[in-house]
């Protein structure tokens, strides 16, 4: 969906009003006045639908069961999970969607801040180790090899919902993206949780499996 330039004739107390909103909704003055006058002519932009997807993320994740705290920003969101462990480290997802296009597409970005050689050899054999799950048991549901970078323990990883998504609400989309990080925060989780790499790689798997024997939509 293309943009453009236009000349608007504005009073300078409401360009004020609306440079303060925008400031604390993160977002620029042109991109709070498009929204405005989209929502007034009842027309959804892709900066909407963005933010509605985040909304239900918000949403389904401040009411799980594990302690996540969620923050939100421009076109992103900063997801962060506890991990019990050794300096009991923080996981970061971070999740960006991107503007354009028909089908949602966006990136997931993994990291977490440690000094401890170890626990970054360990991650960096987790996202491998998951990176080879997806693409073994995933290859016959989404076209194409799923494309990752892993580099020093962080993983970035792209994403794109089937095109049966396209009809589907903001609501659904977000539940999807949502069940996708819940799951790679369960299997991360179960791997750290054992001792051996061998037990690791085992019951991950396993963990791995029964997501989609369960039928979770993969992305």
């Amino acid at each position: 969906m293309s943009k453009s330039v236009y000349s608007l004739v504005l009073t300078d107390q409401v360009v004020e009003a609306v440079d303060r909103l925008a400031y604390t909704m993160g977002i620029s003055r042109s991109g709070l006045i498009d929204r405005i006058l989209a929502e007034r002519v009842r027309f959804t932009t892709p900066e909407m639908k963005i933010n509605d997807i985040f909304d239900c993320l918000n949403r389904y994740f401040s009411s799980a069961e594990e302690n996540f705290i969620v923050e939100s920003g421009d076109q992103s969101m900063l997801i962060r999970s506890s991990l019990k462990y050794k300096y009991n480290p923080t996981i970061r997802y971070s999740i960006r969607i991107f503007r354009g296009g028909e089908n949602t597409m966006g990136e997931i970005r993994v990291n977490f801040r440690t000094q401890s050689a170890e626990l970054k050899r360990k991650m960096e054999e987790f996202l491998n180790f998951w990176a080879m799950l997806e693409n073994e048991y995933t290859v016959k549901y989404i076209k194409g090899k799923i494309r990752y970078i892993i580099t020093e323990g962080k993983l970035t990883r792209e994403f794109e919902l089937p095109e049966e998504y396209n009809n589907k609400t903001t609501d659904e989309t977000g539940e999807v993206i949502a069940e996708y990080i819940q799951m790679f925060d369960d299997v991360l989780k179960c791997y750290f949780s054992c001792d051996s790499e061998r037990d690791a790689r085992k019951r991950a798997a396993e963990k791995f499996a029964d997501y989609l024997e369960r039928g979770i939509a993969l992305i």
